[in-house]
């Protein structure tokens, strides 16, 4: 009998939060609507374009445990002490559905230096590709070939079973909230990832950032430093250097490549305002690092593998299973490089996300860059073997978010 009661409330509750979907659809910000939602593109199921379902009861209580959660916090990572947790907890013993993982060392020891004025860095030689990174007649007048070229250019890309290991768990549907991955996403990633410049770098970057969407971000002297030193970094790839040659053919930029360079950290770095606030946001943290809407719990952006990697390993990110593809025969494994999941990030659900594992961060800037500038809210693509819409929605003269689709 407690069986079939659970089951009636089971099946009530997902009436009423899926009744709640068009409410939170119709409230979206206006950068984050789409002709069809995202949800519907990956799977036909009527959800907010960025996947994100209220479940506000369970998510509300989960975010009030993390309010330490912020920037230059020491526990930052939502972990309360023994003593807190203990009085928080009204002497209950919190059970962890999934067993804690071990942290990941990531090596730190020049991200005091990534902190200096650009003359005192130290960067990586210059790629030399000849004429590998000038762009063919046949690209210029074809996105989807532009975009296969970077791929095939992202020399960075890490190889599955040999510098990682995911497991993907179980497939389900966008709106059923049960968790079907008995462990991590992530198996194991080999630690040398982590000294690599570009990788660094971008890492160096994902504390800058309070996860709030509607808190003003202040940065400091020592992060803009940082921002451009990674650019900085970047431009010396094989990926970033077709990007500009691309873009200087289309007459989009000049020909100056430190123009060329002022010009992305512009674009990525530049806050803007978002859900209401003024200068809370800018392309880089929600596409990569993800930020967490203000009064609606939902989590926004955060379509970054190495994001989610480092969140996973820290207890922050609880992964949930894949969605199902809309194609049959597309159940990913450990060797597919793209994916559509579902999550917790802080106790808040994102209902569906996708990612590209394993790609560098230059590829990833260089090809929703270029969508930016030369495609449009949908395009329809190919990444190596991936059929991909790249989804780009722009915010007045920035970009309001950049993500994969896998197309069917």
């Amino acid at each position: 009998m407690d069986g079939l009661v659970k089951g009636l409330i089971n099946v009530a509750l997902d009436h009423i939060q899926g009744g709640d979907d068009r409410d939170e659809r119709d409230s979206q910000p206006r950068d984050e609507r789409s002709r069809s939602s995202w949800a519907q593109v990956v799977s036909g199921e009527p959800e907010d374009h960025d996947g994100s379902s209220s479940n506000t009861d369970h998510n509300t209580t989960a975010w009030n445990r993390r309010q330490s959660y912020g920037r230059n916090d020491e526990r930052k990572s939502g972990e309360l002490s023994h003593a807190e947790e203990d009085k928080n907890n009204d002497g209950w013993e919190t059970v962890l559905k999934k067993p804690p993982r071990q942290q990941t060392k990531v090596h730190k020891e020049q991200w005091g230096n990534y902190k200096r004025p650009l003359g005192e860095q130290e960067y990586s030689s210059e790629v030399d590709c000849g004429a590998g990174i000038e762009p063919s007649e046949e690209e210029l007048a074809d996105l989807s070939k532009a975009l296969n070229r970077l791929w095939d250019l992202d020399l960075n890309r890490l190889v599955p079973g040999k510098d990682y290991e995911i497991d993907c768990g179980e497939g389900k549907k966008v709106y059923q909230k049960e968790d079907m991955a008995e462990g991590s996403l992530f198996s194991w990633l080999s630690d040398e990832i982590f000294t690599r410049p570009t990788y660094s770098r971008f890492c160096s970057l994902l504390d800058n950032y309070n996860p709030h969407e509607g808190h003003k971000e202040v940065v400091t002297p020592q992060e803009k430093q940082e921002q451009a030193a990674f650019i900085e970094e970047i431009s010396r790839t094989a990926p970033i250097k077709y990007l500009y040659k691309y873009l200087s053919a289309k007459g989009i930029v000049s020909e100056s490549y430190p123009d060329f360079k002022r010009m992305m950290t512009s674009l990525w770095f530049d806050l803007y305002g978002r859900g209401g606030t003024s200068s809370c946001s800018s392309a880089f943290e929600h596409v990569f690092v993800g930020e967490i809407k203000r009064g609606e719990q939902e989590v926004s952006g955060f379509h970054n593998w190495i994001q989610f990697y480092l969140e996973e390993t820290k207890g922050r990110v609880d992964y949930q299973g894949y969605i199902f593809p809309r194609r049959r025969g597309q159940i990913p494994d450990s060797e597919t490089q793209l994916l559509t999941i579902q999550f917790e990030w802080n106790g808040v659900l994102k209902s569906v996300s996708s990612t590209l594992i394993g790609v560098s961060p230059e590829f990833e800037i260089a090809i929703y860059t270029l969508c930016f500038y030369v495609g449009g809210e949908d395009n329809h693509v190919e990444l190596g073997p991936y059929p991909v819409n790249v989804k780009c929605y722009r915010l007045g003269n920035k970009i309001g978010s950049a993500f994969p689709v896998a197309d069917s």
